[in-house]
This record gives C-alpha cells, sequence and structure tokens, in this order.
C-alpha cells in the first residue's frame, strides 16, 4: 500500500487502493483504527482447530439447498435493495409478550417499514421513529471544560472534553433519581487527517492531543419530553460523577498476574499500576452497577528506536507487535517506545472495569480475564451464582473465551455487596471455546462445543505455562489446547430472555484460505458483494459478510454448549445467506454484524461495521423466536463513512442509543476536504452518541 506524503505536522494519509480487500471500510479506517491488521498476516500460526467432521460434504450440500431456495426471492430482491419493499416484506412486529402496540413506543414491539440500503450522509430511522444527538465529541464534560474550538485544541482541554471515536455505549440508572442517569462511553481512536487543520499544529501537539482522546467518558443524561428521548445534563456541576479517563488515568492490576516480573516498567516497578488505557472497543454494564471496557487494537500504539528485546520475540509476533506502530506517541512518552519499555505493550490487551458511581476510584485492568484484542465483555450469573463473562478476540482466526468466577454474586446493592462483587472479576477460572459440527443431513450449520479450561487463579492447565503466562500471553496458551479459529469474534452477549450466547463474527477475508480453510462453523469461503448500490452481486473470496453465532450452554458455569449459526449474513438473494429458516425474500440485506443487544422481549439488535453490500451500515432488530425468527429489519442507518457502535436497548426499551462512529473516514477526505460534515453543526464531522425512539 502506498502513503502519501503528508503536509506538515500532519500523520501520511493512506490512498484507496483498488479491490474489495477490507470490504466498504475506508483505508483511513483501516490505517487509523487497526494499523491494517488485515494486510499483515493472521499472527495465529497454528494448524489446529478447525472442524474437519464432513465438513466439504456439508458445506457444498447446504449451498447447493440455499442456492435453490434463494430462487424464489430473487425477483423481490431488487426493491429490497433498492427501491420500497414489498408489502409482505415492509413491516412487521415480532411474536412476543403480549401488549405494548406500535403506539407504545417499545422498539421491540413495533412494527416498521425497514429502511432501505443509503448513502446519505445523515442517521435515517424507520418512518414513526426520530433521532437526537445526546453528546458529540469536543463537548465539555467535567466543570471547567472549555468550549470545543477545533482551531484551538489542547491536551489541557481534551481532558475534560467528550472523546472522539465513541464506540461502547452503556447508561446506567440512578438510584432515586428516575428523570437522570449516567451515559458511559468509550473513545476507541482517533482519527487524525480529520481532527486537525493541516497547518495550525506541530507534529508533536497532534499526537499528544489525541492520545487524551481516547479512554472513557461518564456524563449525566437526563430524559426528553418525548418518552425515549435523552440529553446531556447541562449543568455539569449538578453531578458529582460526570468524568473523563484518559491516558494519564491511573488504573490498577488485579488478579494472579498482577505484580508479575513481565508488567513491571521503569515507572512502574510494583507491575500493579498503569497510566491510561488504549483502542477501547466494546464493552458491557455489570450486574453490580460498573462498566467493562475491552483494549482492542493496542499493538498499534507502540513503536521503536533500536533493537527489539528477543525475549518477547514469539510473544510480540503473536500479538502483532512489530515495533512499526502508526501513532508516532513514542516521541511524546518514552513508555511506547518498546526499546526502552519492553514491557509496556503487556500492560495492554486487559478487559477493565470501571465504577461509574464512584468517580474517585482507579479504574481495574483484570488479568484474570486474559489478555488479547478483546471486544469487550459481557457478564451473566449462572445458576449456581456464579458470574460469568463472555469474551471475544478480534482478530481474524482468534478465538472466543469466557470465564467463570469462583465466588457467588452478592444480592442487593449495598455498598458491602458491591465492594464484594466488585471482586469477583479477580478469581476465576478461564476457557476457550471449541467448536464441533454434527456433520448432519439438517441443512443447518450447527453442532456441539465445549469450553476448554486454560487456568484457575492458582493453577495453570496448559502444559508448560504457569498461571502468569497464561494470562500475560492468552493467546499462545490458546494456541496449545486446539481451540476453534473463529471469523474475527467480536461482541459477544447472553440474551437475557432465552438466556442464549450470541456472537458477532464479523468477516474474514482469508477463510478458505490453506491456514484457514472452511469448516462447520466457519463455512463460506467465497461471498456475494456489490459494489455500490444498484451494482450487480459479484464473487469475492473470503467471508466478506460475517454471520451470528448462537450458542445454547447446557449451563453458563458448565462446560458443553449446543451452537448454530442463526445468521449467515450478506444479501437475501446470495445462495450462502441463512436467516434463521425465515423468508429470505422479506428480510433486509445485513452485511458485517459487529455488536448485539437485546430489547426486553429477547429481539436481538445487531450494529454492522464494513458492510459490503454498497450501503451505509446500520442496526437491525431480529426476532429470535418464534415464526419471526430471523426476520432481519433494518431499523437506522449511519451517515456517510460512520459505523454504527453501541447499541443499547433502554428505558423499558423505548430507547435505542447508539455510537456513531468515524463519520467521513472515507479515503481521500481530510480536515480541508471533508466527505461528512454529519450531525451537521460544523464545516466537519463530530462522532456521537444518538439516541432513537418513537415520534409522538
Amino acid at each position: 500500500m502506498t502513503i502519501a506524503p503528508a503536509p506538515e505536522g500532519r500523520a501520511p494519509l493512506p490512498l484507496l487502493s483498488t479491490g474489495a480487500r477490507h470490504g466498504s471500510r475506508s483505508y483511513m479506517t483501516c490505517f487509523f483504527r487497526c494499523g491494517n491488521a488485515c494486510d499483515h498476516p493472521e499472527p495465529n500460526p497454528t494448524e489446529h482447530g478447525h472442524i474437519q467432521d464432513q465438513v466439504a460434504k456439508a458445506v457444498q450440500r447446504r449451498a447447493v439447498l440455499k442456492g435453490a431456495a434463494a430462487t424464489s426471492g430473487a425477483l423481490l430482491v431488487g426493491s429490497v435493495l433498492g427501491t420500497a419493499a414489498p408489502a409482505a416484506a415492509a413491516s412487521g412486529a415480532p411474536a412476543g409478550r403480549p401488549g405494548g402496540g406500535a403506539s407504545s413506543g417499545h422498539l421491540g414491539r413495533a412494527a416498521f417499514s425497514p429502511v432501505q440500503p443509503n448513502k446519505r450522509d445523515a442517521v435515517t430511522t424507520a418512518a414513526g421513529f426520530d433521532h437526537s444527538v445526546v453528546i458529540r465529541w469536543g463537548d465539555p464534560v467535567v466543570p471547567g471544560a472549555p468550549a470545543f474550538d477545533v482551531h484551538n485544541q489542547s491536551a489541557q482541554a481534551a481532558m475534560k472534553q467528550f472523546g472522539y471515536n465513541c464506540d461502547y455505549v452503556g447508561v446506567l440508572p440512578i438510584e432515586g433519581d428516575p428523570k437522570r442517569a449516567l451515559l458511559v462511553v468509550n473513545h476507541e481512536y482517533t482519527d487524525e487527517n480529520l481532527m486537525f487543520p493541516a497547518s495550525r499544529y506541530s507534529a508533536d501537539e497532534i499526537k499528544s492531543i489525541a492520545m487524551f482522546n481516547h479512554g472513557l467518558s461518564v456524563v449525566a443524561i437526563r430524559r426528553g419530553l418525548v418518552p425515549g428521548s435523552w440529553y446531556q445534563e447541562s449543568k455539569l456541576d449538578a453531578t458529582p460523577y460526570n468524568r473523563r479517563i484518559h491516558i494519564r488515568t491511573r488504573f490498577v492490576l488485579d488478579g494472579p498476574a498482577a505484580g508479575d516480573d513481565r508488567l513491571k516498567t521503569s515507572s512502574d516497578p510494583t507491575g500493579k499500576s498503569v497510566l491510561g488505557t488504549l483502542n477501547n472497543c466494546a464493552g458491557g454494564t455489570t450486574p453490580w452497577g460498573t462498566v467493562l471496557s475491552g483494549e482492542e487494537n493496542f499493538n498499534q500504539y507502540f513503536d521503536k528506536s533500536g533493537a527489539l528485546d528477543p525475549r518477547y520475540t514469539a510473544q510480540y509476533a503473536r500479538y502483532g507487535i512489530t515495533g512499526t506502530g502508526t501513532k508516532g506517541w513514542k516521541d511524546v512518552d518514552f513508555r511506547f517506545d518498546l526499546t526502552q519499555e519492553p514491557h509496556e505493550p503487556h500492560r495492554f490487551g486487559w478487559i477493565v472495569e470501571v465504577d461509574p458511581f464512584e468517580p474517585d476510584s482507579a479504574p481495574v485492568k483484570h488479568t484474570m480475564l486474559g489478555r488479547f484484542k478483546h471486544e469487550g465483555a459481557n457478564v451473566a450469573i449462572a445458576d449456581s451464582g456464579q458470574v460469568v463473562a463472555y469474551m471475544g478476540d478480534d482478530e481474524r482466526g482468534d478465538y472466543i473465551y469466557k470465564f467463570v468466577s469462583k465466588n457467588k454474586v452478592a444480592k442487593g446493592s449495598s455498598r458491602a455487596a458491591r465492594t464484594k462483587n466488585k471482586k469477583l472479576l479477580s478469581q476465576g477460572t478461564l476457557y476457550v471455546a471449541k467448536f464441533t459440527g454434527d456433520g448432519s443431513e439438517d441443512n443447518v450449520y450447527d453442532g456441539t462445543g465445549e469450553w476448554i479450561p486454560l487456568c484457575s487463579d492458582t493453577e495453570s492447565f496448559v502444559e508448560g505455562m504457569s498461571v502468569a503466562d497464561v494470562l500475560i500471553f492468552t493467546r499462545l496458551a490458546a494456541d496449545k489446547v486446539g481451540p476453534t479459529k473463529m471469523d474475527r469474534p467480536e461482541d459477544v452477549e447472553v440474551n437475557p430472555v432465552n438466556g442464549k450466547v450470541y456472537a458477532a463474527l464479523t468477516n474474514n477475508s482469508s477463510r478458505g484460505s490453506q491456514s484457514l480453510p472452511v469448516d462447520e462453523a466457519n463455512p463460506v469461503a467465497s461471498s456475494m458483494v456489490r459494489s455500490k448500490l444498484g451494482a450487480p452481486l459479484t464473487s469475492a473470496s473470503g467471508n466478506r459478510n460475517g454471520y451470528v453465532l448462537e450458542i445454547t450452554p447446557d449451563d453458563h458455569a458448565g462446560t458443553t454448549f449446543g451452537w448454530d449459526l442463526m445468521l449467515v449474513c450478506g444479501d437475501p438473494a446470495a445462495a450462502e445467506t441463512y436467516f434463521g429458516g425465515f423468508d429470505k425474500s422479506k428480510v433486509s440485506p445485513i452485511s458485517c454484524p459487529d455488536n448485539v443487544a437485546f430489547d426486553d422481549d429477547g429481539n436481538l439488535w445487531v450494529s454492522t461495521d464494513g458492510n459490503v453490500l454498497g450501503s451505509n451500515d446500520g442496526i437491525f432488530r431480529v426476532p429470535v423466536a418464534g415464526p419471526n425468527r430471523g426476520q432481519v429489519l433494518q431499523f437506522v442507518t449511519m451517515p456517510r463513512g460512520a459505523e454504527a457502535c453501541g447499541p443499547l436497548i433502554a428505558d423499558d426499551s423505548r430507547s435505542l442509543f447508539f455510537a456513531v462512529q468515524h463519520p467521513g473516514e472515507i479515503d481521500g477526505a481530510t480536515f480541508e476536504n471533508q466527505a461528512s460534515t454529519w450531525p451537521h453543526t460544523d464545516d466537519f464531522p463530530r462522532p456521537s452518541v444518538v439516541v432513537a425512539y418513537r415520534q409522538r
């Protein structure tokens, strides 16, 4: 890939290349978010992890059957993709609990006509629904924050303002104050080309300001007049909870690996204290009222000024740490120089826990949950009372994990119960998933699976590795026990109604290669894609559209489960697609699932990242049970260049919160030549949190 010469002070702009390696994602997004991870070989070199039970026969048979099934709906696909949908496909409320009709504002029960695929520079909700921006990049978060001025940014201002590229969205009620809540949001990464005027800032100023635009924000929000609507609390001194967590915020490392020599640095000889959190992607809210946040593509932040420490050659390679990071942060903070601080990257890649109700408390990095490219973590309570956290490692060919706590959850919301529960993620057992296909003639991608233990807080189950080895280098430990390589496992969440686990497997352009052959859990080696709206479907190698995996645990704390691919995403006209058995002529096309959420009827909501079917990304509602199981209907689309993050169904299912991330991140765009101005309050884009709700 070629890099254009950069104006003074600006990061180099990645130029668009030909082909569809990254789907609809721009090279800018790939460059700034993950350091072009897909341009490099998969960091998992192992040869295990493929379901071989009659795979070739099963995949071939099902492709033929689904191709025949798609034929009856092929004539309707043009209208589903381009103009008004046919009446039978246009609306429908899933079979759920009685009552709560269309006028109630309950998003899970409302009938709506799906939003048609489009390339608008706008958030577009289904007819009858509205949306509003809750908070934007640069808006004040804590008292004393200056008004945002894109021509006068500073690190001091950024640490008090809402950060860039919001991702995870959590909303926590404030006890005793039903009109207000706390909004907790991650800030995943920065795009310096869109954020900064070319000649206004020096290179070091840009790096310093960008550093403080990472992290998390805690913001008080207030109900609006329209049921389901919310807005930011304008009086910043009216709440003690508002907080910006940034690159200089002190975190505590806890769990069995805390204090290990490989977590010690010149600035922290204890190995138990870390400044900042990086590339925070998805997350989850715990039953005890804290927020979990996943550190994902942390590898790209580390550079080198000389040789790399030879002790960590294999470990660095498995985590994609090359010493050629794209951020240049070592120029303004020596700890991001691998030559000087070879242990610093070991202090990132963890699950972070933040208590938004204790703004003076130090956030925690939980070593017991393992170190990898965490998309997030979501917690369920098993019948035994133990806490179970499900996690995905967002890399081509990596794994799905879970953690089961040693102790049981304390009931109630007292301070003593919360204090006890905040220690639950420090002791327990970490597992990795192995999937087995049934290879039967049922014409469904399904099978069984097992959770393979890696270690407890006191014992390693991986030969030749200590507990600390397993937790600090979890990928290497998992490689030794033969789990299943998956197609970028991202958000993994438990449906609170049916107790099943749903995982977004976003895509894998390498699936079907020699290193990543197809198997029953990852069956697509060639996908149908579109270059633009109205263009004909064409074939592209690999799994370009992704899946939604449904896991049926025998017990959340147990070690066995059943599974099926509920959604094989893509265009309904494509032979490989599958929508839970629902009529393919009556669904919205969906590509690249990223995050999942649930309303209180148990309907699945899916947000997408990298749609290769020619449309902007969006959010979709999908019933998981009853006659409408698998009926994918698009509820909202994003602005140009943006990804849909979050999402979160809240407020008795009347509110859909989501983050609009990287609007305008389209190849060739710069601050002076923007591809989007959403939310259209300025002449440049501002990533923001949005809430959608029924119109009055």
